[in-house]
Protein backbone atom coordinates (compact mmCIF):
# COMPACT_ATOMS: atom_id res chain seq x y z
CA UNK A 1 0.00 0.00 0.00
CA UNK A 2 1.58 2.96 -0.93
CA UNK A 3 0.62 6.25 1.09
CA UNK A 4 1.20 10.04 0.56
CA UNK A 5 2.71 11.63 3.85
CA UNK A 6 2.41 15.59 3.79
CA UNK A 7 1.92 18.35 5.18
CA UNK A 8 -1.36 20.24 4.68
CA UNK A 9 0.40 23.76 3.49
CA UNK A 10 3.09 23.73 1.05
CA UNK A 11 6.96 23.95 2.01
CA UNK A 12 8.37 26.56 -0.05
CA UNK A 13 11.90 24.96 0.94
CA UNK A 14 10.98 21.55 0.17
CA UNK A 15 11.57 19.71 -3.76
CA UNK A 16 8.38 20.36 -5.77
CA UNK A 17 8.16 23.74 -4.74
CA UNK A 18 7.24 26.88 -6.82
CA UNK A 19 7.09 30.57 -4.98
CA UNK A 20 7.80 33.54 -4.45
CA UNK A 21 8.97 35.27 -7.41
CA UNK A 22 8.92 32.45 -9.01
CA UNK A 23 11.49 30.61 -7.34
CA UNK A 24 11.54 26.15 -8.23
CA UNK A 25 12.62 23.83 -6.31
CA UNK A 26 13.50 20.48 -8.41
CA UNK A 27 12.58 17.01 -7.90
CA UNK A 28 16.92 16.19 -7.59
CA UNK A 29 16.42 19.19 -4.46
CA UNK A 30 17.57 22.41 -6.57
CA UNK A 31 17.00 25.62 -6.36
CA UNK A 32 16.63 27.72 -9.58
CA UNK A 33 14.46 30.61 -11.19
CA UNK A 34 12.27 30.53 -13.98
CA UNK A 35 10.71 33.71 -14.65
CA UNK A 36 8.53 33.12 -17.84
CA UNK A 37 6.32 35.98 -18.91
CA UNK A 38 3.74 37.75 -17.63
CA UNK A 39 0.34 36.65 -19.13
CA UNK A 40 1.26 33.86 -20.11
CA UNK A 41 1.46 30.31 -19.75
CA UNK A 42 3.84 27.15 -19.10
CA UNK A 43 4.21 23.93 -18.59
CA UNK A 44 5.58 22.90 -15.18
CA UNK A 45 4.76 19.34 -15.54
CA UNK A 46 3.47 17.24 -18.86
CA UNK A 47 3.57 13.26 -18.12
CA UNK A 48 1.22 10.59 -20.33
CA UNK A 49 -1.39 10.90 -18.16
CA UNK A 50 -1.04 14.51 -16.63
CA UNK A 51 -0.48 17.94 -17.68
CA UNK A 52 -0.20 20.80 -14.89
CA UNK A 53 0.06 24.34 -15.98
CA UNK A 54 0.88 27.68 -14.68
CA UNK A 55 -0.35 31.45 -15.64
CA UNK A 56 2.36 33.72 -14.63
CA UNK A 57 0.96 37.31 -13.94
CA UNK A 58 3.92 40.45 -13.75
CA UNK A 59 4.79 44.06 -14.06
CA UNK A 60 8.06 45.87 -15.48
CA UNK A 61 8.93 48.59 -14.13
CA UNK A 62 10.47 51.91 -16.01
CA UNK A 63 14.08 50.47 -17.15
CA UNK A 64 13.91 46.55 -16.27
CA UNK A 65 14.44 44.39 -19.18
CA UNK A 66 12.43 41.19 -18.26
CA UNK A 67 8.95 41.18 -16.33
CA UNK A 68 9.04 40.32 -12.63
CA UNK A 69 6.19 37.54 -12.45
CA UNK A 70 4.20 35.48 -10.15
CA UNK A 71 2.18 32.50 -10.60
CA UNK A 72 -1.12 33.38 -10.17
CA UNK A 73 -3.66 29.92 -11.60
CA UNK A 74 -3.10 26.54 -12.28
CA UNK A 75 -4.16 24.28 -15.14
CA UNK A 76 -4.48 20.70 -14.79
CA UNK A 77 -5.54 18.05 -17.49
CA UNK A 78 -5.96 14.39 -16.64
CA UNK A 79 -8.06 11.46 -18.82
CA UNK A 80 -10.89 14.10 -20.08
CA UNK A 81 -10.93 16.38 -17.56
CA UNK A 82 -10.16 19.83 -16.59
CA UNK A 83 -9.64 21.86 -13.54
CA UNK A 84 -8.09 25.33 -12.88
CA UNK A 85 -7.31 27.08 -9.62
CA UNK A 86 -6.19 30.71 -9.63
CA UNK A 87 -5.63 33.96 -7.28
CA UNK A 88 -8.01 36.16 -7.87
CA UNK A 89 -6.89 39.77 -8.24
CA UNK A 90 -7.45 42.59 -5.38
CA UNK A 91 -6.90 45.86 -5.03
CA UNK A 92 -5.55 44.93 -1.14
CA UNK A 93 -5.24 42.20 0.76
CA UNK A 94 -7.89 40.69 3.42
CA UNK A 95 -7.56 37.88 5.32
CA UNK A 96 -10.91 37.97 5.72
CA UNK A 97 -11.85 37.38 2.14
CA UNK A 98 -11.19 33.97 0.01
CA UNK A 99 -9.22 34.81 -3.06
CA UNK A 100 -9.84 31.58 -4.45
CA UNK A 101 -11.27 31.00 -8.00
CA UNK A 102 -12.37 26.85 -8.88
CA UNK A 103 -13.52 25.74 -12.39
CA UNK A 104 -13.94 21.86 -13.28
CA UNK A 105 -14.52 20.92 -17.00
CA UNK A 106 -14.94 24.59 -17.77
CA UNK A 107 -17.79 25.23 -15.37
CA UNK A 108 -17.38 27.12 -11.97
CA UNK A 109 -16.83 25.24 -8.69
CA UNK A 110 -17.90 26.69 -4.84
CA UNK A 111 -16.43 24.55 -2.38
CA UNK A 112 -18.09 26.01 0.52
CA UNK A 113 -15.44 28.37 3.60
CA UNK A 114 -14.22 26.10 6.33
CA UNK A 115 -11.42 24.04 7.46
CA UNK A 116 -11.46 20.76 5.93
CA UNK A 117 -14.22 21.65 3.82
CA UNK A 118 -14.21 19.47 0.37
CA UNK A 119 -15.30 18.86 -2.69
CA UNK A 120 -15.31 15.51 -4.92
CA UNK A 121 -15.65 15.11 -8.95
CA UNK A 122 -18.43 12.53 -10.05
CA UNK A 123 -15.87 9.92 -10.22
CA UNK A 124 -13.60 10.84 -7.15
CA UNK A 125 -10.59 10.92 -9.69
CA UNK A 126 -10.06 14.24 -8.11
CA UNK A 127 -10.81 15.87 -4.35
CA UNK A 128 -10.00 19.78 -3.34
CA UNK A 129 -9.97 20.04 0.25
CA UNK A 130 -9.64 23.14 2.56
CA UNK A 131 -6.37 23.34 4.66
CA UNK A 132 -7.52 26.27 6.40
CA UNK A 133 -11.16 28.41 6.59
CA UNK A 134 -9.89 30.56 3.65
CA UNK A 135 -6.89 30.77 0.78
CA UNK A 136 -5.45 27.61 1.70
CA UNK A 137 -6.11 24.13 -0.43
CA UNK A 138 -4.95 20.26 -0.76
CA UNK A 139 -5.59 19.20 -4.57
CA UNK A 140 -5.34 15.17 -4.55
CA UNK A 141 -5.99 13.25 -7.96
CA UNK A 142 -5.56 9.79 -5.96
CA UNK A 143 -2.87 7.78 -7.17
CA UNK A 144 -1.04 10.17 -9.13
CA UNK A 145 -0.21 13.40 -7.42
CA UNK A 146 -1.18 16.30 -4.19
CA UNK A 147 -0.79 19.55 -4.29
CA UNK A 148 -0.39 21.96 -1.52
CA UNK A 149 -1.35 25.34 -2.44
CA UNK A 150 -1.79 28.93 -0.44
CA UNK A 151 -2.70 32.38 -1.93
CA UNK A 152 -0.69 35.25 -0.63
CA UNK A 153 0.19 38.71 -1.87
CA UNK A 154 3.10 40.85 -2.29
CA UNK A 155 3.80 41.94 0.99
CA UNK A 156 5.16 45.68 1.18
CA UNK A 157 8.56 44.26 2.82
CA UNK A 158 8.74 42.01 -0.72
CA UNK A 159 8.22 44.64 -2.70
CA UNK A 160 10.35 47.06 -0.69
CA UNK A 161 13.78 44.46 -0.56
CA UNK A 162 12.87 43.95 -4.26
CA UNK A 163 12.22 47.06 -5.41
CA UNK A 164 8.70 45.57 -7.51
CA UNK A 165 6.85 48.82 -7.68
CA UNK A 166 3.39 46.91 -6.91
CA UNK A 167 0.63 49.55 -7.77
CA UNK A 168 -1.80 50.57 -5.68
CA UNK A 169 -4.35 49.00 -7.13
CA UNK A 170 -3.27 45.43 -7.21
CA UNK A 171 -1.98 43.40 -4.25
CA UNK A 172 -0.50 40.88 -6.79
CA UNK A 173 -2.09 38.33 -4.97
CA UNK A 174 -0.48 35.09 -6.14
CA UNK A 175 0.08 31.11 -5.42
CA UNK A 176 2.69 28.95 -3.26
CA UNK A 177 3.03 25.60 -4.45
CA UNK A 178 4.52 22.17 -3.61
CA UNK A 179 3.80 19.15 -5.43
CA UNK A 180 4.16 15.85 -4.81
CA UNK A 181 3.80 12.73 -6.53
CA UNK A 182 3.02 8.74 -6.38
CA UNK A 183 5.00 8.17 -9.46
CA UNK A 184 5.95 9.43 -12.81
CA UNK A 185 7.23 8.13 -15.98
CA UNK A 186 10.75 8.46 -17.41
CA UNK A 187 9.00 10.62 -20.01
CA UNK A 188 7.44 13.56 -18.06
CA UNK A 189 8.59 17.19 -18.63
CA UNK A 190 7.65 21.05 -18.16
CA UNK A 191 9.70 23.37 -15.76
CA UNK A 192 9.52 21.22 -12.90
CA UNK A 193 8.69 17.67 -14.16
CA UNK A 194 11.85 17.57 -16.12
CA UNK A 195 14.16 17.90 -12.93
CA UNK A 196 12.48 14.14 -11.85
CA UNK A 197 13.92 12.45 -15.10
CA UNK A 198 16.13 9.92 -13.89
CA UNK A 199 19.55 11.51 -16.20
CA UNK A 200 17.82 15.13 -15.69
CA UNK A 201 21.40 17.35 -15.45
CA UNK A 202 20.17 20.70 -14.31
CA UNK A 203 21.53 23.61 -15.93
CA UNK A 204 21.23 25.69 -13.04
CA UNK A 205 24.98 26.66 -12.48
CA UNK A 206 26.24 25.88 -8.61
CA UNK A 207 27.20 28.51 -6.55
CA UNK A 208 25.19 31.01 -8.18
CA UNK A 209 23.01 33.04 -5.43
CA UNK A 210 20.12 33.01 -8.12
CA UNK A 211 20.45 30.71 -11.01
CA UNK A 212 18.00 31.21 -13.60
CA UNK A 213 17.29 28.82 -16.27
CA UNK A 214 15.31 29.08 -19.32
CA UNK A 215 13.39 27.29 -22.05
CA UNK A 216 9.95 29.65 -22.27
CA UNK A 217 9.48 28.52 -25.25
CA UNK A 218 9.97 24.44 -25.12
CA UNK A 219 7.67 24.86 -22.51
CA UNK A 220 4.86 28.17 -23.41
CA UNK A 221 1.29 26.86 -24.01
CA UNK A 222 -1.51 29.15 -25.67
CA UNK A 223 -3.65 28.94 -22.29
CA UNK A 224 -4.10 27.43 -19.27
CA UNK A 225 -6.02 24.50 -20.22
CA UNK A 226 -3.49 23.50 -23.52
CA UNK A 227 -1.42 20.67 -23.31
CA UNK A 228 0.49 22.18 -26.68
CA UNK A 229 3.84 22.94 -25.78
CA UNK A 230 6.98 21.91 -27.83
CA UNK A 231 7.71 19.55 -25.28
CA UNK A 232 4.13 18.44 -24.16
CA UNK A 233 3.65 14.17 -23.94
CA UNK A 234 0.42 14.52 -22.10
CA UNK A 235 -2.22 12.50 -23.62
CA UNK A 236 -6.20 12.41 -22.76
CA UNK A 237 -5.95 9.16 -22.80
CA UNK A 238 -2.25 8.42 -21.40
CA UNK A 239 -1.41 5.42 -19.36
CA UNK A 240 1.48 4.67 -17.86
CA UNK A 241 3.76 1.99 -19.23
CA UNK A 242 4.97 -0.80 -17.19
CA UNK A 243 8.33 0.17 -18.62
CA UNK A 244 8.43 3.52 -17.90
CA UNK A 245 10.21 3.59 -14.30
CA UNK A 246 8.55 5.35 -11.83
CA UNK A 247 10.33 8.75 -10.60
CA UNK A 248 9.27 8.67 -6.70
CA UNK A 249 11.19 4.79 -6.44
CA UNK A 250 14.67 5.81 -6.86
CA UNK A 251 14.02 8.84 -4.39
CA UNK A 252 15.37 8.89 -0.38
CA UNK A 253 12.28 8.42 1.48
CA UNK A 254 11.65 10.56 4.94
CA UNK A 255 7.83 9.99 6.28
CA UNK A 256 8.94 12.13 9.51
CA UNK A 257 7.39 15.54 7.91
CA UNK A 258 10.34 17.62 9.40
CA UNK A 259 11.71 20.58 7.61
CA UNK A 260 14.14 18.38 5.78
CA UNK A 261 11.68 16.06 3.92
CA UNK A 262 10.50 16.28 0.76
CA UNK A 263 12.13 13.66 -1.36
CA UNK A 264 10.46 11.19 1.15
CA UNK A 265 6.73 11.40 -1.17
CA UNK A 266 5.94 7.95 -0.93
CA UNK A 267 6.02 5.56 1.63
CA UNK A 268 5.13 2.01 1.64
CA UNK A 269 3.38 0.27 4.80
Amino acid sequence: MYLLMIDRKPNCDGPGAACLDPRFIGGDGIVFYFHGKSNEHFSLFSDLNLQINARFIGLRPAGRTRDYTWIQALGILFDSHTFSLEATRKATWDDEFDHLKFTYNGKELTIPEGHLSAWKSPENDLQVERSSSKNSVVVTLPEIAEISINVVPVTKEDDRIHNYQIPSDDCFAHLEVQFRFLGLSSRVEGVLGRTYQPDFKNPAKPGVAMPVVGGEDKYRTTSLLSADCSSCVFSPAGVLDQKDSMMMEHRTLDCTGGATSGNGIVCRK
